[in-house]
C-alpha cells in the first residue's frame, strides 16, 4: 500500500502550538522531519506530494511565530548569545571563528557576509546605487545613505537610556553612554590624559 503524508503526520493546531513549550515544539518538529525522511529513505512514494510544501510551510509558520513569542532557541556556545533563527546563529559564530567565505575576485579580500564583499566590489567599480533623492549625493553602501539621509530629517533613533539624548548614529550613541559610567572613550595611553 501507498501511504500517505497524512497517514503519518501529527496534525498540531495553532491552539495547541501555543500551549508548547520550546522543547515540546522542537520535539514535533524533529518526529515529523525524522518519520518523513525515514519513510523517504526506504522508498516509499508519497501520493499527496505537497508534503514538502506543508513541512514548509509549518517549519516557516513556527518561525514566524517567534517573532511574536521573543523565543531564542539557538544559542551561541561560546558567548551565550542567543537567536531566533538558526541561520543567523551560523552567520554570528563567524564573529568568533574569523570565517570569511566571501572573497573579492579583484583583490582577494574576504569577507565574513555577502553584502559585505557586495560593497566592498563598489570600490572597485566606483557604482553609488544610492541616490539621496534630496540633494542627490550618492552613496556605495544602503547603510551610509540612510545615515546621510537622517542629515535631511534631524531623525536621532538612537536614544540613551539614562539621559533621553538622542543621536543619529548608534556609534556615537555608545561613545556618549562611556560618559554615565565615567569611562573617557579617548584617553591616551602613556599620560591617561582624555
Amino acid at each position: 500500500n501507498t501511504v500517505t503524508y497524512n497517514d503519518v503526520h501529527v496534525d498540531i493546531t495553532q491552539e495547541e502550538w501555543v500551549l508548547m513549550d520550546p522543547s515540546q515544539r522542537n520535539l514535533y518538529k524533529d518526529v515529523m522531519l525524522e518519520t518523513f525522511m525515514n519513510l523517504t529513505a526506504i522508498g516509499y512514494n508519497w501520493e499527496d506530494l505537497e508534503v514538502e510544501e506543508h513541512f514548509q510551510s509549518s517549519q516557516k509558520h513556527g518561525r514566524h511565530e517567534r517573532t511574536h513569542t521573543g523565543e531564542k532557541p539557538y544559542e551561541c556556545n561560546q558567548c551565550g548569545k542567543a537567536f531566533v533563527h538558526h541561520s543567523t546563529l551560523k552567520f554570528h559564530e563567524r564573529t568568533h571563528t574569523g570565517e570569511k567565505p566571501h572573497e573579492c575576485n579583484q583583490c582577494g579580500k574576504s569577507f565574513a557576509y555577502h553584502n559585505h564583499l557586495q560593497g566592498h566590489e563598489r570600490t572597485h567599480t566606483g557604482e553609488k546605487p544610492y541616490d539621496c533623492n534630496q540633494c542627490g549625493k550618492a552613496f556605495a553602501r544602503h547603510n551610509a545613505h540612510q545615515r546621510h539621509k537622517r542629515t535631511h530629517t534631524g531623525e536621532k533613533p538612537y536614544e540613551c537610556n539614562q539621559c533621553g539624548k538622542a543621536f543619529a548614529r548608534h556609534s556615537t550613541l555608545q561613545l556618549h553612554e562611556r560618559t554615565h559610567i565615567g569611562e573617557k572613550p579617548y584617553e591616551c595611553h602613556q599620560c591617561g590624559k582624555a
